[in-house]
């Protein structure tokens, strides 16, 4: 199943995608209609959603997809992460995960503009895996992660190049507003998230080309790594790294630029695009 979150008459819900029709959560008034607190109802809630499909349902056409998640209490990023990213870096392979924060305000849509700031240009792409947590856990361990996932997404892990390289955390180069698209929806039925074939394209050039199952610390050790130091919370995303063929590595730089498109494609999920446009003003006292 696809769940979504989307606007439609300036009214903002969590829905579920089947065949092109969304079923707006509304329509069940004892249901959430934020995704974290959807997710936190479990089986139960999409069961519910799903007996809701018929003649009231709206068109996938006629509704604004937002990122599926708008406001995760965590939003986490994994550095070096696939193996074929660590050799184009000239990195020495982790032995522990490295992980670090985006922002929540960075987070936007499918279809929603990606910002090249006024203070760069050293705009780049990462196309990622992203796990949903799906309940509260602590101390989850790695043969019972799985349970605690509701789904995965795609997150394009926007990075400002000479901003990430000034912190050693990473934080400020990664949480420009705009440089966390997710979407466009959550898939709940992917039973095995280690072989997937994913791809990124700027413009028409395919850039990035991968498998997931090139990841050195796969979801289940991740979520069991991190649920180690915190509570994780449905609605929790964790962007799982990126692969090989990233902008900075290239000859010359592929940075972003305004006018261009960025479509990552995941398997079994679907495709994110984003456009780049210049930075507006947007100065705020």
């Amino acid at each position: 199943m696809k769940l979504i979150t989307f606007e439609y008459n300036d009214r903002t819900s969590i829905g579920a995608l089947i065949n092109n029709k969304v079923i707006p959560a509304w329509l069940d008034p004892s249901l959430p209609e934020e995704m974290g607190a959807f997710l936190a109802r479990g089986k139960e809630a999409q069961t519910r959603l799903l007996a809701q499909q018929g003649e009231q349902n709206l068109r996938l056409s006629d509704v604004k997809l937002l990122s599926p998640v708008l406001n995760p209490q965590k939003f986490l990023g994994v550095g070096l992460n696939y193996s074929d990213h660590i050799e184009e870096t000239g990195l020495e392979a982790p032995t522990f995960p490295t992980i670090f924060n985006k922002q929540s305000s960075c987070i936007i849509g499918q279809g929603d503009a990606i910002h090249r700031p006024r203070i760069s240009n050293k705009l780049d792409y990462e196309g990622e895996l992203a796990i949903v947590i799906g309940k509260k856990c602590r101390h989850v361990p790695y043969e019972k992660a799985k349970g605690v996932i509701a789904g995965y997404t795609i997150v394009n892990d926007v990075s400002v190049r000479d901003w990430q390289v000034k912190s050693p955390t990473w934080t400020l180069g990664k949480s420009f507003d705009t440089h966390g698209p997710i979407g466009p929806w959550i898939e709940t039925d992917i039973t095995n998230p280690h072989n997937l074939e994913l791809k990124t394209w700027v413009n028409n050039e395919l850039r990035q080309h991968s498998n997931t199952r090139h990841l050195i610390f796969d979801c289940y050790q991740l979520i069991a790594t991190i649920s180690t130091v915190c509570t994780l919370m449905p609605g929790d995303i964790i962007a799982t790294g990126t692969c090989s063929g990233v902008g900075v590595k290239m000859t010359p730089r592929g940075y972003l630029k305004p006018g261009d498109d960025v479509r990552i494609e995941i398997e079994k999920i679907g495709s994110l695009n984003n456009p780049v446009i210049e930075e507006p003003d947007t100065q705020l006292f």
